[in-house]
């Protein structure tokens, strides 16, 4: 027993309350499903995409999923193409992009070396009506003659509904998390400056973020994208703008309470820096509200990219969003499918969010673990 208890002492505070959470089952098993998820989500190009993951032509190998996955990233796609015509693949009267589902068949035809490997689920996000075997508003689990079945059918512009929605997965959830990255970013150290210093420069500061918090982001961000076509980082720059008073105002209250206990009084009586009491004393004692505060702030995050995507002043077509399939649904209410899709794409993400806020919330109140105990 007292072995037990003796272990149980020698953990550290964020042991304790990793364990804690561990033991709240819904918080834990969200936490684990939406993060398998999202790593995953950026393996799609090789998983969930219209682009082969091997071609044999002539003896020659071509990896186009691969490269698909590497242009993938910011930057490089800079550098990297994904185009390949058909007549370099053997595949005659096509000079533009292949179509490797047909490409497939016809290597099978030949029955000769040539061979195609696609991926599990083999259609893109992007591909339309354009392409052969993409047919507006199929049913879920149908399929044209000798293709794989659409999970969850086709929209209007005969679009994979899986596809888009697997890829707007990625894309709501990134926005999110670099959205809230950027408010702790400019909230934490500006609340913990007014916080500290008080005075005039709080006094000061709080007029400044009242009057600050009044900007009308919505029709900011309408008056923005009527000159300059949308884009994920401009949408990110664009909430960021305000999306960091609550972040300050948390931090704020918290420097407030810190600054007046006696470990504070005892690092400034020995010269201790201002930045250095600041950020390495008194900020990991304030840490609980923004941790907690964290998962609903992403879902803060992926609501307003939904919202701006469906009422058209988001992401540009035709990236995944789940913003604009909800609004195509909502317009054909008879195709039940593009309605029931993304809704429970949204509603399963963030109640699973939802679930691990509570149960950091819970892991980290101070009534339970404290640092004085």
């Amino acid at each position: 027993m007292s072995q037990t208890v003796q272990k149980s002492g020698s953990r550290s505070i964020g042991q304790r309350r990793w364990q804690k959470f561990k033991t709240i089952k819904r918080g834990y098993y969200s936490l684990v499903i939406l993060t398998t998820m999202y790593i995953l989500s950026f393996l799609l190009p090789v998983l969930v995409n219209d682009k082969a993951l091997m071609v044999r032509y002539n003896g020659e190998y071509h990896f186009p999923a691969f490269t698909s996955l590497v242009a993938s990233f910011p930057v490089i796609d800079q550098f990297v193409s994904v185009f390949q015509s058909g007549e370099s693949l053997g595949q005659l009267g096509n000079p533009g992009q292949v179509r490797y589902r047909d490409l497939q068949k016809q290597y099978e035809n030949e029955n000769g070396d040539n061979i195609v490997i696609m991926p599990l689920y083999p259609y893109g996000p992007i591909e339309d009506i354009t392409t052969d075997g993409n047919s507006a508003f199929m049913e879920p689990l149908v399929s044209e003659e000798g293709q794989p079945a659409r999970l969850m059918g086709t929209d209007e512009n005969g679009r994979d509904v899986f596809a888009r929605m697997a890829y707007g997965f990625k894309v709501s959830i990134s926005f999110a998390l670099i959205l809230v990255f950027l408010e702790y970013l400019i909230g934490i150290p500006i609340g913990g400056l007014l916080g500290f210093k008080g005075g005039y420069y709080d006094l000061i500061g709080q007029r400044i973020l009242e009057m600050w918090a009044t900007l009308p982001t919505l029709f900011l961000i309408i008056i923005v994208v009527s000159f300059i076509q949308p884009s994920f980082i401009l949408l990110v720059l664009l909430l960021s703008l305000t999306a960091w008073i609550p972040i300050t105002t948390y931090i704020r209250a918290e420097f407030y309470r810190e600054k007046s206990k006696d470990y504070v009084a005892a690092a400034i009586s020995i010269g201790v820096p201002t930045w250095k009491i600041m950020f390495k004393h008194i900020l990991p004692n304030s840490l609980v509200p923004i941790i907690t505060n964290f998962p609903f702030a992403v879902v803060a995050g992926i609501t307003a990219l939904v919202a701006l995507d469906f009422l058209g002043f988001g992401l540009p077509p035709p990236t995944p969003s789940w913003g604009q399939m909800l609004s195509t649904g909502l317009q054909n209410l008879t195709k039940w499918w593009l309605v029931f899709s993304p809704m429970a794409a949204l509603f399963a993400t963030l109640i699973m969010i939802v679930f691990i806020g509570e149960a950091i919330r819970e892991a980290f109140d101070p009534k339970t673990f404290s640092r004085l105990r």
